[in-house]
């Protein structure tokens, strides 16, 4: 056969072969060039990063306004630091004056230290140090607790906590994620893969193919970081990593598939790369279409974390769309049967390779065939049950005390000063309003029984007061109230009181605004909740026209959307009895269901598309009935080893001490798995069997009588 196209194109067959080398060749030379880019510019991605949660917030919300005039009313960007001192022997006020005058000598210092503020109980010292922005943080906070150590009275306890000391912690916590989080991704795939093929080549061929991958995304993932076309924050570039790691890999396990089965029909080694990649084409493209789809729908966000993650992770799928189709290919066809090695697939007679074989996947789709109805009623039955628990889901923000789940110095911090100030001290809220409405406003701010204290803002930051001889500061005809709330910054107490603050200095004053660190948190899960609701219906519409086109079918879509919702549910729900009971963890950030649902449905629905298209090709040769138990067995070792190596990738995210990163590399990995061995391999077969050939409705393979 080679050798007639050969001669029907006008060439030797051995001038087609020394073509089809150099051309393979080509290819992997310029995917290496990206590799040599991309790979140290893996590097320089924290350089572009923007890890500020109120800069993710839309620039309509109270708090972004409210941060925008708080700007205004600084005279530079130093990012705050609170550093308390506390001792059982107690302080006095010389003592207490000592340690400013010990910490006014800090190198990163922009202005004066603050303070010393003594707490009733007299056994701690509370001071604020701004630290510099012409330093990174995590360098300024970790020079200022190096310093407090230093200067600390005998038997005293130091700590640096506040805004500052969060933004550090946070840092920290995500500075695994450029090498420590790639490497047991990549660890636990090639484990996975030696395992799957006892090959000495493929696992590596494989796992090229997703590095390749992922170096051509990290190059324009930074570009367009760089130029400021998105923000680029920890969290997206850890999910990205692992994202093209898993999807990459399991679009390169359906194209060896192919390949090794053509290999096995006795076809030569580019005959065998041609036929793999006619047949993994139209499925690899669908599967990276509905992801892509679905990540770009977060660009209807209207939270700037949401969005960016839409073309960051949207990038890093379509280039393992094109790196499964053209590397891994190139790659196969110069190893040809080697790749397998020492396991190649040796050529099966015509009559041995007719027939489907059994094994345990044959046994599964027999068992399915034969008894449908109770398959699909009973795996129905059991996700609906699991489904129940996502009433549970506690997905209304965390405190930022945990967003760190390692140990953190600022949550300590910001404990002890809870102990022994007022619980909002160090994160204050505060009120921007008209010049005319703010010495009326301030007594009433000052009575409400969630406020600790409040003032007028001097020039100086300090409070306007006749005896410091300060005057209110006014900018643009507005005044700026300071408020220490009585509870913790992130707590629901303190949400109930600006809630409380918003009602009165909206009454007082309609043009007013409330921000600070708690009006952020508030308005974050206000918008994430608002985007859940108007995100989740776009992601379904695109895959379902995806999925029509592909199956040229109605019907047969919308019976796999609706069980990879109905999977959806299952993991959100045992996710969330996890969460509560077994990790007890306070909560979940209110973007976990959104994200949740865009990886759960867009890569659940790569597994069914990997399935059906495979079952409507066989379908077409011997009916639908034959056609899903012959598909079932064909792929079911292929889709299983696909999900176990996303469900491995995205469980990699543990090991980052980030809970949204903890929560959702759980549930995206339980629902891939549940998906894979329970959706895919049960529910939807038995579902196909139980409609027919009506699921193909309104083609004509839905009217073909076999």
């Amino acid at each position: 056969m080679a050798e007639h196209k050969a001669k029907t194109s006008g060439k030797r067959p051995g001038q087609a072969t020394v073509l089809r080398v150099v051309l393979a060749c080509v290819l992997i030379l310029v995917w290496v060039a990206v590799a040599g880019v991309g790979g140290p510019t893996f590097g320089k991605l924290s350089g572009v990063q923007t890890n500020d949660q109120a800069s993710f917030l839309p620039a309509t919300a109270e708090a972004t306004e409210a941060l925008e005039w708080q700007d205004r009313f600084r005279d530079s960007e130093a990012i705050p630091a609170v550093v308390l001192v506390t001792s059982p022997a107690g302080f006095d006020q010389a003592a207490a004056t000592a340690l400013a005058e010990d910490l006014a000598v800090f190198e990163y210092l922009d202005g004066q230290v603050t303070g010393p503020f003594l707490a009733q109980d007299e056994l701690a010292v509370q001071l604020l140090v701004p630290i510099s922005d012409e330093v990174k943080a995590d360098e300024g906070v970790e020079a200022l607790r190096a310093l407090l150590q230093q200067v600390l009275p005998e038997g005293a306890a130091g700590y640096v906590t506040g805004p500052a000391g969060f933004s550090a912690d946070l840092i920290e916590a995500f500075g695994g994620i450029d090498g420590i989080l790639l490497s047991v991704a990549l660890a636990a795939v090639l484990l996975i893969l030696l395992l799957v093929y006892r090959s000495a080549l493929l696992p590596f061929t494989v796992l090229l193919t997703s590095v390749m991958a992922l170096c051509a995304a990290i190059v324009v993932v930074y570009y367009m970081a760089d130029a400021g076309w998105i923000r680029l924050d920890g969290q997206s570039q850890g999910i990205l990593s692992i994202l093209v790691i898993g999807a990459a890999t399991d679009y390169s396990l359906l194209l060896v598939a192919r390949h090794k089965e053509a290999l096995a029909e006795g076809q030569g080694r580019w005959q065998a790369v041609a036929t793999a990649w006619r047949g993994s084409f139209e499925p690899i493209l669908a599967s990276g279409g509905t992801v892509t789809v679905g990540l770009l729908c977060l660009l209807f966000s209207d939270l700037n974390s949401n969005k960016a993650l839409g073309p960051i992770a949207a990038s890093g799928i379509i280039f393992s769309i094109i790196a499964a189709l053209s590397f891994l290919p190139a790659v196969l066809g110069l190893l040809g049967r080697a790749a397998y090695w020492p396991y190649a697939p040796k050529p099966e007679t015509q009559a041995a390779h007719a027939t489907v074989r059994d094994g345990l996947w044959g046994r599964i789709a027999n068992f399915v065939a034969g008894h449908s109805r109770m398959v699909w009623i009973l795996t129905t039955l059991v996700l609906v049950a699991g489904a129940l628990g996502m009433t549970q889901l506690k997905a209304t923000g965390v405190p930022q005390s945990e967003l760190v789940t390692a140990p953190s110095e600022a949550r300590d911090g910001q404990i002890a000063l809870g102990e022994h100030f007022p619980g909002g001290s160090g994160s204050p809220a505060v009120a921007v309003v008209h010049e005319e409405a703010a010495a009326d406003l301030l007594p009433q701010v000052e009575a409400l029984p969630g406020v600790d204290s409040a003032y007028l803002q001097a020039a100086d930051g300090g409070p306007a007061m006749a005896e410091r001889g300060a005057e209110p500061q006014v900018v643009q005809g507005r005044s700026l109230i300071s408020i220490t709330l009585a509870d913790a910054a992130d707590s629901e107490g303190a949400k109930g009181t600006v809630s409380e603050l918003r009602e009165l200095v909206h009454a007082q004053d309609p043009g007013g605004l409330v921000g600070g660190t708690t009006a952020t948190q508030i308005d974050t899960a206000a918008t994430a909740i608002a985007d859940l609701f108007k995100i989740i219906p776009l992601i379904l519409l695109a895959i379902l026209v995806i999925l029509m086109l592909l199956l040229r079918s109605i019907l047969a879509p919308v019976l796999l959307v609706a069980t990879t919702v109905l999977s959806y549910g299952t993991a959100m729900g045992v996710s969330a009895l996890v969460f509560n009971h077994l990790f007890e963890f306070p909560g979940a950030d209110p973007a976990v269901p959104l994200f949740g649902f865009v990886f759960l449905v867009a890569l659940g629905v790569d597994y069914n598309i990997f399935l059906m298209t495979r079952v409507r090709e066989e379908a077409l040769r011997h009916g639908t009935i034959q056609g899903v138990t012959r598909g079932l067995k064909v792929t079911g070792g292929v889709i299983t080893s696909a999900g176990v190596v996303l469900a491995a990738t995205f469980a990699a995210l543990a090991i980052i001490p980030i809970m949204f990163l903890v929560q959702l590399g759980f549930i995206v990995a339980f629902g891939v798995l549940l998906d894979t061995l329970i959706v895919r391999s049960l529910l939807v077969p038995a579902l196909v069997h139980e409609v027919g050939r009506t699921v193909w409705w309104p083609s004509k393979l839905a009217r073909a009588g076999r």
